[in-house]
């Protein structure tokens, strides 16, 4: 393949940028359709950003990526822009002995946790209203032992600022918590390039989701959209879908998105309570179903999540009340 220009394509591969090709790694029954792999190839070695679930239809389509390029993985290190399992898990039969495998130390410690922090957030769910049904679908087929774990990778951890030199890039770690509380997007000062993984996507929002209550992730991703928004980003590559060339004003349509979800939030709210599984349920979606009671149940499992991350931003903004009834939890508007 001829590296004279950008926007090469073949296949499953495009060249992006000088010796930076995305490869789109296919997800079976996800609404997302596929994560965006990038390869970056080197002089002595590559690295790999992103990789996809563990099924064998994700690993054929990443090995004869990988192959078309001519990269072999005794010579590749992985950096994973964060913990879910459809940019993180093919690591695991793509890893070898030689690599190093990049993850923050936040992300790090919740992969260790795996099936207690799912548990945990099963528990979360229930509180939150979502239906036993529901909750037992998701179980079936979005549980992480489905992706065929094995080891645990002995990870190298990257802290914020944190530079991986590979070839003529020096792509610095920018700590971006509010998706995952690790999550890492990777910069390219002189090539204003950013690698973003699901922090700002193009064509889609991010799932700002909130599994447990002891920290605001809606607030940690807001905060992390106005620091990325300091940094010059004539291209950016996210996790998923389309390219971003446009960055600050995408940014600025996330952060006007979630302002109007928050007044959405409140004008549901009463005085007598309401779960978070009912709040989304009433909320909009752009999606491609006509009712709630057509979406699946992992998309109503991840809607309830992203009422629960938007009700704790306002309870911490002093403008939603929340109470247990029966073991459930209840959001009032505070008058």
């Amino acid at each position: 393949m001829s590296e004279a220009s950008a926007g090469v394509s073949t296949g499953m591969i495009e060249m992006v940028a000088a010796n930076i090709y995305m490869l789109k790694i296919p997800l079976p029954q996800s609404p997302l359709k596929a994560t965006n792999s990038y390869i970056i190839k080197g002089e002595d070695r590559n690295l790999i950003v992103d990789t996809g679930y563990n099924l064998p239809e994700c690993n054929a389509a990443m090995r004869q990526g990988l192959r078309e390029l001519g990269v072999s993985l005794d010579v590749t290190d992985i950096f994973i822009t964060h913990m879910h399992p459809d940019h993180l898990d093919l690591v695991w039969s793509l890893q070898s002995d030689s690599s190093m495998i990049y993850l923050s130390k936040p992300d790090v410690e919740t992969v260790k946790l795996s099936e207690r922090w799912e548990e945990s957030r099963h528990q979360f769910s229930r509180i939150s209203g979502l239906p036993e049904n529901v909750l037992q679908e998701v179980v079936e087929r979005h549980s992480p032992r489905r992706f065929h774990r094995g080891k645990t990778p002995n990870f190298t951890t990257v802290e914020d600022g944190d530079e991986i030199k590979i070839g003529n890039y020096i792509l610095k770690c920018v700590k971006t918590p509010g998706h995952s509380k690790g999550h890492m997007c990777l910069y390219e000062s002189k090539r204003k390039l950013l690698i973003c993984g699901d922090h700002v996507l193009n064509d889609i929002t991010p799932n700002i989701a909130l599994w447990r209550y002891e920290w605001n992730p809606l607030e940690k991703y807001l905060d992390s959209l106005d620091k990325i928004l300091g940094f010059e980003v004539e291209l950016a590559l996210p996790g998923h879908r389309s390219l971003i060339r446009d960055f600050k004003g995408r940014v600025m349509e996330l952060k006007s998105h979630h302002q109007a979800r928050l007044k959405e939030i409140l004008s549901l709210l009463d005085d007598q309570g309401k779960e978070a599984y009912r709040i989304a349920s009433e909320m909009r979606w752009d999606m491609t179903y006509e009712s709630w009671d057509q979406f699946p149940a992992t998309q109503k499992l991840f809607a309830t999540a992203e009422a629960l991350s938007h009700l704790k931003y306002l309870e911490d903004k002093g403008l939603v009340n929340r109470k247990f009834r029966e073991q459930r939890m209840l959001f009032t508007r505070r008058n």
